[in-house]
Formats: structure tokens, C-alpha cells, sequence
């Protein structure tokens, strides 16, 4: 499959600034994949979709306030520090990005705040990639609060606007808890409360999963060839009870929804020889894009992506035609739907 197959024109007043008012109030285009039936609804009415023993899995990825802006040292050049992962709590060692990445040399030290946190730079990862060591004394529950204090809530750059205080609730799935993430499960924003409620007492089952998502589904394919791009390894975690929700809907046909990309990869990634989900608490790099036979999900709920993304690919893969994702983008479009992580839904069953 290659990378020209996914290539459209998304024009830039479709792509969402804000979220919403009210989460479940945005669009949603429902997708037959056998039929090739295109319908248009808002997200609320998947109460009216979803039936009794109907499982919906989520991820429960919770962000936290990932970008820094600090200064370097001596010249007190401002500098942006998107932190993607810890490495060593102990040594609070982390895996960031830095902008500029000309700047930053193994062995500067780098400023926030009024000095209340200092970082050191000991390796190059790639070309904006550093290691980096934090210089502080406290415990891990005083890092944590000093990175919530001087962090700001990691929204992409494409939001062409200042990050708002409102962004570190509409950033953030209602059912978050596992911190560690720098972007949210996007189709999960569309959840309320109220829906969720309406939905469990129709007997609708909701089980978590946890993939805390990093760069990998958002950096850029550069190869044509798709069997040659590398995804990056993030880790997810299924329990027991989970795995046996999933695979008892299964058993009785019922529906099994992936709510979002990074759900769907999970589960693709704990497959059993029988078709199964298997418990699991590994790491995956897996990279789904068309052909492919999907084992476990037989509906998916996503947001409208980026020209030539891996979480394109992904739906185009689940949808079974390169060309009727085509269609369905051609129609979002012609509809105004919004698109990427503020905007509407796509539900493909």
C-alpha cells in the first residue's frame, strides 16, 4: 500500500479550534462498511445504536501538562520542552522534544519557572529528541505538582491559538485516570456522563483499557512504501475482566466498539491463535493500514484525520476500501464536518 493513496485536501477552516459547548452535541457520520451507507447524526445518538450486552471499550489515558517553556542557560534563549515519557523515576530521567533543537547541547542546563526546576541535557535521541535529568529534590509527588504548575496542557500546534485554562478539561476524556499521556483517545472527548448513564441503563457495557499515547500515531509517514514505516512502541495494559467482557460479546455477537485508534491497536496487538483477547501488559509498535483482518472490534468510533496519517490509514483499513474512505472524507467535508482532535465523529460499523 502506499503513502499517495491517502492524500486529500482538508481545508483550514474545518480543522477544529475549540471543542463543542457541549461534548455530545457535535456530528456524527455513521458508516455502513458492507452496505457503503453513509448516514449523518449527532454523537447523542448512539444511545439509539447500541443495545443491551453491546461492549465499548475505552482507553482511560489521562494527559497531563507536557509542553515547558524554560530558558538555557547563559544566554536565557526561551526554549519549548515537550516532555513524551518517563524513563527512570528514580533518576527522573525523560524522553522529551525540544524547539529549538539547534540550540540544545548535551551537558546545558535548561531553566523553569523562576529557577524552581532545573533540567540538564545528557543525550541526543534524534534530531529534536533529547534525554534530559531533572535537577530536583523532592519527592515524586512534589515533581509531579511542580510539573503541573509550570506545564501547559500539550494541545497540537495545529490549534491556531494560546492555550486556555478551559483546555485542561477539554483536553481530557470524563473517564481519564491512568496519567502518562500527551494527547487524549480524540473520540472519546465526545462522551458525557449523562450519555454514558443512558447507555449503561439500555444495557450497554463500558470496560477500560489503558494505552497512554505518545507521538507515534502523530508523527509523519516519510516512506512511500507503508511496509516500511516504524511506529513507535507504546505500552497498554488489558486486565482479566476486560478480556473476558470482550470475548463473552464476542461469543454472543454482539457488537464490540474500539473507541479510538489507540484502543483498537491494543487490541490488535493481544490476539490469541483462537481470535481471542488476551489479558496483556506489554508494549506494541503495531501499525494497522489496509490490507488488513481485524479480529476483535466489528464497529469503531474515531474523529476525522490528517491527510496521509497513520490514523487515516488505520480507518481506511477497518472501512476495507481505500476508496470508499475517500468518499466518506469527500463527504465530511461537503458537510462541514469538523475534523481532527476538537472535532466530530465517525462511527464505522
Amino acid at each position: 500500500m502506499k503513502l499517495s493513496k491517502f492524500r486529500y485536501e482538508l481545508p483550514q477552516e474545518l480543522i477544529a479550534q475549540f471543542p463543542m459547548e457541549q461534548r455530545d452535541d457535535c456530528k456524527l457520520m455513521v458508516v455502513n462498511r458492507k452496505e457503503k451507507t453513509i448516514e449523518h447524526k449527532k454523537f447523542r445518538d448512539i444511545l439509539d445504536i447500541f443495545d443491551d450486552g453491546d461492549v465499548l471499550v475505552l482507553n482511560d489515558a489521562k494527559v497531563f501538562p507536557a509542553r515547558l517553556y524554560g530558558n538555557k542557560e547563559k544566554t536565557g534563549a526561551r526554549i519549548e520542552v515537550f516532555l513524551l515519557r518517563e524513563l527512570n523515576e528514580e533518576l527522573r530521567l525523560w524522553d522529551v522534544l525540544v524547539d529549538p533543537a539547534r540550540k540544545i547541547r548535551v551537558g546545558n542546563k535548561l531553566f523553569f519557572g523562576e529557577d524552581e526546576l532545573v533540567a540538564e541535557v545528557i543525550d541526543n535521541t534524534t534530531s529534536r529528541g533529547r534525554t534530559i535529568r531533572f535537577l530536583f529534590d523532592g519527592n515524586k509527588d512534589d515533581f509531579k505538582a511542580m510539573v503541573e504548575k509550570l506545564g501547559e496542557t500539550p494541545i497540537p500546534k495545529y490549534i491556531e491559538r494560546p492555550v486556555q485554562p478551559e483546555d485542561a478539561d477539554w483536553y481530557q476524556t470524563i473517564f481519564a485516570s491512568t496519567e502518562g499521556s500527551i494527547a487524549p483517545p480524540t473520540s472519546g472527548l465526545h462522551f458525557t456522563r449523562e450519555l454514558m448513564m443512558r447507555m449503561e441503563i439500555k444495557g450497554s457495557d463500558f470496560c477500560k483499557i489503558n494505552l497512554n499515547i505518545g507521538q507515534g500515531s502523530s508523527r509523519q509517514v516519510e516512506v512511500e512504501d507503508l511496509t516500511k514505516h516504524k511506529m513507535d512502541s507504546e505500552s497498554f495494559h488489558i486486565t482479566p475482566d476486560v478480556a473476558e467482557r470482550v470475548n463473552r460479546a464476542k461469543a454472543e455477537k454482539k457488537r464490540v466498539v474500539a473507541v479510538g485508534s489507540s484502543v483498537m491497536r491494543a487490541l490488535e496487538s493481544s490476539v490469541s491463535a483462537f481470535g481471542n483477547l488476551n489479558p496483556a501488559e506489554q508494549w506494541t509498535d503495531k501499525f494497522l493500514f489496509p490490507p488488513y483482518d481485524f479480529k476483535i472490534a466489528n464497529c469503531y468510533i474515531t474523529n476525522f484525520h490528517q491527510p496521509q496519517s497513520t490514523l487515516m490509514m488505520l480507518t481506511s483499513a477497518f472501512v476495507d476500501s481505500v476508496k470508499f474512505t475517500k468518499e466518506i472524507y469527500k463527504q465530511a467535508i461537503e458537510n462541514e464536518y469538523r475534523f481532527l482532535c476538537y472535532g466530530d465523529a465517525l462511527l464505522i460499523m
